[in-house]
């Protein structure tokens, strides 16, 4: 005999007990809902290509103003991107090509970065794109296709069939070098942006902060920057000698008859994570500062974006455990625009003073601001 679980016979009694709407509600049409779900979803998917296009522009120009910085992680690159709904998430493809206006049978470029070697050679979003080097460009994987070979090509010029109105024609376009490191933009409404060994990738939340492309140059700077200076490697270092040192503990502790279960590993691999985590990241503000006045950016003002982080973010006004507190990168960033300015008067090189940077007195400052 099948026995009912008792949740769900709790279900059906709250079901049961729970009142219905008393207005009677319109009848909905499902074809004049789904019509205008789909008009929402074209509308959110122009909106996004915009924005990743406004991101898409500004991270070309850091990449090739900072390429020396980026070491052994660099590629060619000609500041466009193509794509079919194919090449697309599956997510979007039912509407892809009404949103963006591009075609199933051959890829068209969606974004091409003002200044950059696509747009000197004269191409324009909206151009087809049907083969490189005389190799047909595939409709799937089509802006990695393009990337790899753009990469593998190096700065010798290539050639691109394109189409524009039912016009022919090639197009001769001259890579530049830049930072290699992919830049992604992500829909999540959390302020927030983040590097890893892989990539950056810049929430669409940041937006909301980030209102002129200067402001948003500081962010994606700040994220090259601790990709650049080795960030990510230090403190996995210092999380493991945490550990290590932990592990130690746990081990004397272990000889005298008593288990941690790795207890003191743990949290001394998490302090140790922690122990230069302000101190990078205030270095990664005042580099990622010098990686946009580079790209020619002027970062007078730019310091307001953490006023209104911190209207988003009221915390981080106060405390602030792993970042700086807001009121100390508002100051820092001011500080080194002046040094900045200085340097461009004297008709110096926009080189960070990385020997002066003053990351190690960071924890003490934020201890002085918590009080």
């Amino acid at each position: 005999m099948r026995i009912v679980r008792p949740f769900c016979v709790a279900t059906l009694l709250l079901c049961a007990a729970c009142a219905p709407p008393e207005s009677k509600l319109p009848e909905l049409s499902k074809d004049v809902v789904a019509a205008e779900q789909r008009s929402q979803q074209i509308a959110q998917l122009r909106k996004y290509y915009g924005e990743r296009h406004r991101v898409d522009s500004i991270a070309f120009r850091l990449r090739t103003a900072n390429v020396g910085a980026c070491k052994d992680r660099i590629a060619a690159q000609i500041g466009l991107t193509a794509a079919t709904p194919r090449s697309l998430p599956r997510r979007y493809q039912s509407y892809t090509s009404e949103a963006l206006n591009i075609g199933w049978t051959r890829p068209t470029a969606i974004s091409v970065v003002e200044g950059s070697p696509a747009a000197q050679a004269g191409l324009i979003a909206g151009d087809e794109i049907t083969a490189l080097n005389g190799e047909l460009i595939p409709i799937w994987g089509t802006a990695n296709w393009m990337w790899r070979k753009i990469a593998e090509n190096g700065t010798d010029p290539v050639r691109l069939d394109t189409r524009r109105d039912g016009v022919d024609r090639t197009v001769t376009v001259t890579p530049v070098m830049g930072c290699s490191i992919p830049v992604e933009y992500h829909v999540d409404e959390a302020v927030n942006a983040s590097a890893s060994d892989f990539r950056i990738v810049i929430n669409s939340g940041f937006l909301s902060v980030a209102r002129a492309d200067a402001d948003l140059a500081m962010v994606i700077g700040h994220e090259m920057a601790h990709s650049t200076l080795g960030h990510l490697d230090k403190e996995r270092w210092n999380t493991l000698l945490g550990a290590s040192a932990g592990a130690a503990i746990d081990v004397g502790i272990y000889a005298g008859g008593i288990s941690t279960g790795g207890a003191f590993r743990r949290q001394f691999g998490r302090l140790g994570a922690l122990a230069y985590s302000v101190g990078f990241e205030r270095e990664a503000d005042y580099v990622g500062t010098y990686y946009a006045a580079r790209a020619g950016y002027d970062t007078r003002g730019t310091e307001e974006i953490w006023r209104r982080v911190a209207f988003v973010h009221p915390h981080s006004i106060l405390s602030g455990r792993t970042h700086p507190i807001a009121a100390v990168r508002f100051v820092q960033i001011q500080k080194t625009t002046a040094e900045i300015e200085e340097k461009k008067r004297r008709g110096l090189p926009l080189e960070p003073e990385l020997r002066t940077a003053d990351t190690e007195t960071a924890p003490a400052i934020e201890a002085a601001a918590r009080h």
